[in-house]
Parts: structure tokens; sequence; C-alpha cells
């Protein structure tokens, strides 16, 4: 049985891959507009017929649509992305170079919007239908509808513009030759706006599945007669609800991870930060259908590792969802 469902998952994930990569392919050569002008560096009126098949040859545009998707499977698997049509860079050292940005906000916003989402709905479901927990609801709900980019530019608004205790954009201050512990606070304070308001984003999300998973556990049999035998409210509490609760919220932290990877264009554009979602966006603005393909897999590969690695550690959580 372990066997048929392990094979069963790991063609579920490949179907997941084929189709993830054929519609990354295919969705920049859908867009509207010429890569021509961006490639050329002028207006491609101006060129002639044989001055735009040549730069079309270049760039490898020239071949049937299958054959580039097949020369497109062979470049994953060689781990070769070409050069940006751009910046004629190596796509692979622009990913590298951004990538680790993205990490940072991704990853700080992850584990603070975890610990808050998962405190807040555990006190919220102790605290079920009092003034605590309906006010607490009532605030996540709000915050779940607000646009993260308009909570992007209030920020900058106000702690950049306003009182100017924070940096509105970018990564690290251009040109300050800082080093040491100096260095590592301007990479902190200007992470600090991208972080929160991810932060704030996401949490919603873990607060309401933490919240009414904790409201079904409570109900259950077990935990009545733990209560019927004595147990202390925190014993309850600790010893058998959150244990039982936590599960789902991996879960749901894997998928929020996805939403964070595809939130960082938005929030990194707002902010100026040099992460791949910014290098989305740029590459979006300029038909540069090679850097685009090769973000969007990134995005999609952190996508498939995590929920994979969701999948391995939820039977070691919850050992009710193991198989013999």
């Amino acid at each position: 049985m372990r066997r048929r469902l392990d094979a069963r998952r790991i063609i579920q994930y490949g179907v997941v891959v084929l189709v993830a990569v054929t519609l990354n392919f295919l969705l920049p050569r859908l867009m509207p507009g010429n890569p021509l002008v961006l490639i050329a560096g002028v207006d491609v009126g101006l060129l002639s017929p044989e001055e735009r098949a040549e730069i079309v040859a270049r760039v490898g545009l020239d071949a049937p649509l299958w054959k580039q998707y097949l020369r497109y499977w062979g470049d994953i698997v060689t781990g070769d992305f070409g050069y940006s049509f751009r910046s004629s860079r190596p796509i692979v050292d622009m990913i590298m170079e951004r990538l680790p940005w993205t990490l940072l906000i991704t990853g700080l916003s992850l584990i603070v919007s975890a610990v808050a989402g998962v405190i807040l709905g555990a006190i919220s479901a102790w605290r079920r239908a009092t003034k605590i927990d309906l006010g607490m609801l009532s605030g996540m709900i709000s915050i779940e509808s607000l646009p993260s980019f308009w909570l992007g530019m209030l920020f900058i608004s106000i702690f950049a513009v306003q009182w100017g205790v924070l940096p509105s954009s970018h990564a690290v201050t251009p040109a300050s030759g800082l080093a040491g512990w100096a260095h590592t606070w301007d990479i902190i304070s200007h992470a600090i706006l991208p972080v929160v308001t991810l932060s704030i984003v996401a949490t919603p999300g873990v607060y309401m599945t933490m919240r009414y998973s904790m409201l079904e556990t409570l109900g259950e049999d077990y935990i009545r007669t733990a209560r019927a035998k004595g147990a202390g409210e925190r014993r309850v509490l600790f010893g058998h609800v959150a244990r039982n609760t936590i599960a789902p919220v991996v879960t749901v932290l894997a998928l929020r991870l996805g939403f964070a990877f595809g939130g960082t264009v938005i929030i990194e554009t707002v902010f100026s930060y040099p992460g791949l979602g910014r290098l989305v966006f740029e590459a979006v603005s300029g038909r540069d259908y090679p850097v685009m393909q090769a973000a969007f897999l990134v995005f999609t590969a952190a996508v498939l590792v995590v929920n994979l690695a969701a999948d391995l550690v939820y039977p070691l959580i919850d050992p009710r969802t193991r198989t013999s």
C-alpha cells in the first residue's frame, strides 16, 4: 500500500512538473509585444528583413515552437538558461545574485507569520466567542482584504517619508562603503518594511487555519475525557490540543511559501528590492523571455520542493496519516 501511494505521489509531482514547465514555456510567448525591439535596441521597422532574421536566428526564435520546447527541456536538464535579451548576461548569474535577497525576506516573513499566526490562532480558539476572539477574527479578516502593494506604499509613506526612520528602497545603501555590523544593520533596516508587509499579508491564513483546527480539536471526545480526568488547562492545551492541530498549519505554511514567492514580485517592485521578484518584473516589462522562464521555473521548483517536504514531514507530525 505504501509503495503504491509513493508511486502515485511521484506520478502526481511528475504531472505537475510537466504542466508547470509547459506553461512556463508558453506564457511568455503569448504576451503582447515584440522582444526584437529590446534585442535590437532600435525600432523593428528600421531593420531590414535580413537583419531581423539574423537577430531572430541568433536568439533561437526562428525554430518551430515544438523545437523551441524540446530545446527548452534540454536547457533545463543541463542547467543552461542562456543569456538575457536585455543585458546579454548569463541568466544563472543574474538569478544567483537576486535569489539570496528573495530568500532573506520570504524566509523571515514566513517565520514571523508562522509564529504570529499560530500564537494568535491558539489564543483566539482558546478564548472562543469572547471579545478577544471576535476582535482578532474581525481584524484578521480585515487585514486579509488589504492589497499588499497598498500596505507597502502606506509603510513607505509613514516610516520612510514622514518619520524617516527606515529606508524605502534597495537592499543596501548604494555606495555606502559600510562594513561589519554597520553593513549588517544596513541590510536589516532595508529588509524590515518588505518583511513586515509580507508577514502581515501571510499571517491571517495561518491564523485562520490554527483557529479552526483548534476549535475542531477542542470538540473531540479525547479532550473531554482528558478534562474529566482532571487534566489542567495548560496540559490540555499543550499536551493534547496543540500537538494535534499543528499538522494542518504545516500544510498551510508550505502553501504560503508559494504565495510568498509570488508576492515578492509586487513587494520587491514597491520597495525596489533587488530580489528575484524584481527581476521578474523587469523581465516582463522588457519581454525578456529567457529571464522570465528561468525565474518562473525557480519559483515553481521552490513551491514543489516545499510541498514535497511538507508531504514527508506530515506523517511524522500526525501519525494518523501514516500508511502501512
